[in-house]
């Protein structure tokens, strides 16, 4: 394609435009959408100023003022808005005695119908009972504190919860919201439901939310054009994907990195490496690091002091001559979980698994080897939630190891495989050993736990994920000196109701505990137990 010829003729000046501001009309003539005129922006301090040059009688430079862009501002209505008004039934109280003060700057109203049936549910020893009594006793010290008529709202911060700058509003007079014949009046959710659409009538400058547990309460809610949300301030995490392993693979580039005024040294039978480096930040103590590109490194990390860390070479626990009671580990997180159970100082081990990787059984035989052997402890106590699977087989004679003795068949199953790791012991041995075994294991349950001290115990907590958060606490709570404590779960085999895998006990303990100089975490991945149990877990 021929180019175009070149031009002969010089170019046209531009039309000058007049520069001159337009005049802005006067206060009482602005009309009312009239933009405010913006104060004139001031050059940094840093920025050289130009040499003032006079324009050119031919052209002037015009400039055009765009219009304002929304900032992040106008997508926070909610937020900078009026608080909004939860309305909250009555199962988020025994659910939570102290969801009251976990909404922060929003109100919480309370229907007449969720006082009547935390009344109904205060009597018994059982959790929601006392959950019950502990809301009405929480209410009755707002209800005194206050200094204002309860009809203009309790502060929640009265009882000293800063965090809850909301109020706290009682149903003071009847209120009646219209629903559907076909929905029984005198059905305690069918009154709280009138009640949050009457609100919603009223209120009508904010939002007014019901917060239950109750699945089937909240698609009504949906149904009648009620905003309904579920009570999550209790799940530790919204997706267990992202619960702390403990473990954590490191890159092929490693040294490379992070080896710059790398230091070695040994002590007390270890070798220890301090590195510098980015991959400091993302490490926690404790935590089991591991490189198996080339030769291998499995290594914990033991202090972080600024963006140094300490690495501690760990123990081979697959080898035959670091056998823990005969066992010895058969992958690689079950010898970074023996690390931990044989670490003296390390107080707190939660281990998390799926069934069949052998998180009983090394619990088991760390407890036996520094109960019989070393005598670090005197006597293993070990305990697990009564939960069961199916159908209650209802109440079981005896005392209270011969109660629990059902519940412990994981404890029988792992001690006759622990008794027959001695081939030349003999019939006669292995029966005494047995016999010996017994006298230091001590079943407990976990109804008479409360006021009690355990001084140099090795406690075990099976079936952890099964326990409440408050129930973890008050087990963890009776370490004394010289105990160390274990939990072993599955967080994927939850058999109490209302518990889920973001709700968790073990689940809570294992995010608030990481990090601790003096707690430890792994996540098992695979199973020993047959192949038969592995292709079970994978694909149903």
């Amino acid at each position: 394609m021929p180019l175009p010829k070149a031009p002969t003729k010089p170019a046209t000046v531009l039309t000058s435009i007049s520069a001159e501001p337009a005049r802005e009309p006067p206060p009482a003539e602005r009309p009312h959408h009239a933009v405010v005129p913006i104060a004139p922006m001031v050059r940094a301090p840093h920025a050289p100023l130009p040499a003032p040059t006079r324009p050119s009688p031919s052209a002037r430079l015009a400039v055009v003022e765009s219009k304002p862009q929304p900032t992040k501002a106008t997508k926070r209505l909610r937020s900078t808005g009026a608080p909004t008004l939860f309305v909250l039934d009555t199962n988020v109280l025994l659910h939570d005695p102290t969801s009251l003060f976990r909404f922060e700057e929003h109100d919480v109203f309370l229907p007449m119908m969720t006082l009547e049936e935390l009344d109904s549910h205060k009597k018994g020893m059982s959790e929601v009972a006392r959950s019950a009594r502990q809301v009405s006793r929480t209410l009755d010290s707002l209800v005194a504190a206050t200094k204002t008529p309860i009809e203009e709202g309790i502060p929640l911060s009265a009882l000293g919860n800063k965090d809850a700058s909301g109020r706290l509003i009682f149903q003071t007079q009847a209120v009646a919201g219209t629903l559907p014949d076909s929905l029984p009046a005198g059905k305690a959710d069918n009154q709280i439901l009138g009640v949050v659409r009457a609100l919603k009538n009223l209120q009508t400058t904010r939002d007014v939310v019901l917060v239950s547990k109750d699945i089937n309460m909240r698609v009504k809610a949906r149904v009648l054009g009620l905003q309904a949300e579920d009570y999550t301030n209790d799940k530790v995490l919204e997706d267990t994907d992202l619960l702390y392993t403990g473990v954590m693979q490191l890159p092929a580039s490693f040294w490379d990195k992070n080896g710059k005024g790398m230091e070695s040294w040994q002590h007390g039978g270890f070798t220890y490496y301090r590195i510098n480096g980015p991959i400091v930040a993302g490490l926690l103590v404790n935590q089991f690091v591991y490189l198996e590109n080339g030769t291998t490194f499995y290594a914990q990390v033991r202090e972080i002091r600024g963006k140094s860390a300490e690495l501690r070479v760990l123990r081979d626990y697959t080898h035959a001559k670091n056998a823990v009671w005969g066992v010895t580990a058969r992958n690689r997180e079950q010898s970074f979980a023996l690390n931990l159970l044989m670490d003296p100082e390390c107080d707190f081990v939660t281990l998390i698994g799926q069934a069949g990787t052998g998180k009983t059984l090394l619990a088991l035989a760390a407890g036996l080897s520094q109960t019989l052997e070393t005598k670090r402890f005197s006597e293993i106590i070990v305990t697990r939630a009564t939960v069961p699977v199916g159908d209650d087989i209802g109440f079981l004679p005896g005392t209270e190891e011969e109660k629990m003795a059902p519940w412990m068949g994981a404890l029988e199953d792992n001690l006759e495989v622990l008794n027959k790791t001695d081939d030349n012991a003999g019939e006669w041995g292995r029966a005494a050993t047995n016999d010996l075994i017994r006298t230091r294991i001590r079943i407990k349950s976990l109804n008479f736990m409360r006021g009690r001290t355990f001084i140099s115990k090795y406690l075990i907590i099976d079936e952890a994920q099964n326990l409440t958060p408050k129930q973890m606490k008050t087990l963890v709570t009776r370490a004394g000196p010289g105990t160390k404590v274990i939990c072993l779960g599955n967080i994927a085999q939850i058999d109490t109701p209302y518990l889920t895998e973001g709700s968790s006990g073990l689940t809570y303990v294992v995010d608030r505990f990481k990090g601790w100089l003096h707690s430890g975490h792994v996540t098992l991945q695979r199973g020993e137990r047959s192949r038969l149990a592995d292709y079970a877990a994978e694909i149903l």
